[in-house]
């Protein structure tokens, strides 16, 4: 059963407020990067692929995930949507990624992206990846509680 925009609204604030706790009290970030995708992969259907990239010798390097397994364990800056979201630090929504010439295919069954740059002033530090097997599946609310997260998750860092 699909969520009315208001009923999201409302999950979503609830997840950023329970992401808070767990960013703002947990002491390990390996603890809140696992503690975060568990939170997002738990709570909303859709998410099929949950994880976090981190910049590592100018490189997106794979860390704490849910999903299937994946063989991008490390991406160049450019390469594929997490790789442009990388370079050009801003937030990509990909409805179809069978329409992107340059995706980098995880899963047959990934229908729709969204990456979020995590941002310290201008430097892009990681990113969190999702993936979906429901075309067209992020949106406006998708995006505020992803970036919300980065921010937060980009304070501790």
């Amino acid at each position: 059963m699909k969520m009315t925009t208001e009923e999201k609204k409302e999950l979503f604030k609830n997840l950023e407020a329970q992401a808070q706790i767990i960013i703002k009290n947990e002491e390990s970030m390996d603890n809140i990067y696992r503690e975060v995708v568990e939170l997002l992969d738990k709570n909303i259907s859709y998410y099929n692929w949950t994880g976090f990239y981190m910049i590592e010798n100018n490189q997106l390097v794979l860390g704490h995930y849910i999903g299937k397994p994946t063989d991008h364990t490390t991406i160049q800056i450019g390469q594929g949507i997490c790789g442009q979201a990388a370079e050009r630090k801003e937030t990509f929504i990909v409805e179809d990624v069978t329409k992107e010439s340059n995706y980098l295919a995880c899963s047959f069954e990934t229908a729709a992206e969204i990456v979020v740059p995590i941002m310290k002033g201008d430097v892009v530090l990681g990113e969190i990846d999702i993936d979906s097997d429901v075309l067209g599946a992020f949106d406006e609310e998708d995006q505020w509680l992803l970036e919300r997260i980065a921010a937060m998750i980009a304070e501790r860092l």
